[in-house]
């Protein structure tokens, strides 16, 4: 059975809380649907690259993880970002800056 889902609103603030906590500065750049919006971060790295994360679902565990969709070039992200936006209009992105590349989407809480 799927673990119950936290609406994609309430989960973009307490992430963009935690980064604020860590000194990480963030920034919604598109705003989804509060309720049901799949949210994608981009980690800019402040030297011309950044990652693409997003939760995919592994059927075998059915757990969501957070996967590193895409490394490379910022504006090469920022395209990807840009097709995945007219495809789905609930699509939230938030984009983090962090020179070593620390989105804490790997800590409790935020899986």
């Amino acid at each position: 059975m799927p673990e119950p889902r936290l609406a994609a609103g309430i989960w973009v603030s307490a992430y963009l809380k935690r980064l604020q906590l860590a000194d990480i500065p963030a920034y919604v750049m598109r705003h989804g649907d509060d309720t049901a919006g799949t949210v994608m971060v981009k980690c800019a790295t402040l030297d011309g690259r950044a990652s693409l994360w997003m939760r995919e679902w592994n059927f075998e565990t059915d757990q969501r993880p957070w996967t590193r969709i895409s490394e490379a070039g910022e504006s090469e992200i920022d395209a990807e970002i840009a097709r995945n936006c007219s495809r789905d209009p609930d699509l939230w992105v938030i984009e983090i800056e962090s020179r070593n590349g620390a989105t804490l989407l790997d800590q409790p809480g935020l899986v």
